[in-house]
């Protein structure tokens, strides 16, 4: 029975990543093509699909239009413009955004604490970056204008990773599977803090909070897409930049330290730049689990334990899934939004299962 590739495989996946790293350029250039492709393909269909359909034509003429005016002539109505450029768009954008964020997470935390079952939402950094979010809009006030929803998200997503490292090492849960029950029981405890923190806000504001708790595009706009932008340009360049680091981690502290790696310093590091990057996420699109979960193992499948390629290809992938999850959420149960959360949910507990069942066989 094929195994799945993760951190408790260190070394027979980097091994398969060596060879893939033989491959010659063009093939590699060709699977780079392909999966840009899909990705442009996602959204087009994300911006194309909905309760008034819009031809592929027509997006993509409202696009070049906008990008170039007067480059082609619009024979498109100023609504359809409005819902392929005001509405649909964007949203698609952040949901690339926001699943390769999560993706990159998910790659990252399951290397440095060689964890195969590290995911934002499991170990809790995600519930408190909506506990932080949801502090900002019915307690505190926008004290630090638009800023403030992110800054307090990365804060409450950082003292939720503080937290369970804490707890974990105060009850000496060293194993992989007792971190994570560790960063669930933290999950709960945030949530039911957030819950009590609608329940003492303003009841009028209160529904507003219940985006940030099952996670959803529906409040994407333009201005939400630079600041997430940018925060996940800057972390995934500096994690790749140490993916080398990365994969020594995987293989163990031992290891890791030999080759000149400060431990101990280079994983908080690593948490640091997990939590900045899960709050920002949080802070626009609220709370959706199981995506850091799912992606890295199927990437592992693909592209071997070589964190140099799973984490740009892990954010593809969580990308293009995002996008489509984006799709099923708008048009299962059309005119009304199904909370992205939930979809996720259903198609990552699943698969949650099913790596559990992987893993049982294994032992």
């Amino acid at each position: 029975m094929r195994s799945v590739p993760g951190p408790e495989t260190a070394a027979p996946a980097l091994a398969t990543g060596a060879r893939l790293s033989m491959l010659s350029r063009p093939v590699r250039s060709v699977g780079w093509a392909v999966g840009l492709g899909a990705l442009l393909l996602s959204i087009s269909a994300a911006v194309g699909i909905g309760a008034v359909p819009v031809p592929l034509a027509t997006v993509w003429g409202v696009i070049l239009d906008r990008v170039a005016p007067g480059l082609i002539e619009a024979d498109w109505s100023a609504g359809r413009a409005a819902i392929v450029w005001d509405i649909r768009l964007p949203r698609a954008l952040l949901a690339a955004l926001v699943g390769a964020g999560l993706a990159l997470v998910g790659a990252v935390l399951q290397s440095v604490t060689r964890n195969p079952l590290a995911d934002p939402h499991l170990l809790g950094i995600s519930s408190g970056g909506a506990f932080g979010a949801i502090l900002a809009l019915l307690h505190t006030g926008m004290f630090l204008g638009p800023a403030t929803v992110p800054v307090m998200a990365f804060l409450g997503a950082l003292a939720a990773t503080v937290i369970v490292l804490a707890l974990a090492s105060f009850a000496q849960a060293t194993s992989a599977d007792r971190l994570v029950l560790t960063g669930v029981a933290v999950s709960f405890i945030l949530m039911s803090m957030a819950n009590a923190l609608i329940f003492l806000g303003d009841p009028r504001a209160s529904h507003m909070v219940v985006f940030w708790m099952l996670g959803g595009l529906g409040l994407a706009q333009w201005s939400y897409l630079l600041f997430p932008g940018v925060v996940l340009l800057i972390s995934a360049g500096w994690l790749r930049g140490v993916a080398s680091s990365l994969n020594a981690m995987t293989i163990g502290d031992e290891t890791a330290a030999t080759l000149g790696i400060p431990v101990a310093r280079f994983r908080l590091a690593v948490f640091v730049v997990a939590a900045l990057v899960t709050g920002v996420m949080v802070a626009y699109s609220g709370v959706i689990g199981f995506v850091g979960l799912m992606i890295p193992h199927i990437v592992r499948l693909m592209v071997g334990g070589d964190n140099a390629r799973v984490i740009p290809v892990a954010m593809l992938t969580g990308a293009i899934f995002l996008i489509w999850a984006d799709i099923a959420a708008r048009t299962l149960m059309r005119p009304e939004d199904i909370p992205i959360g939930v979809i996720t949910g259903l198609v990552g507990g699943a698969f949650f299962i099913w790596l559990l069942r992987r893993r049982g066989a294994r032992t």
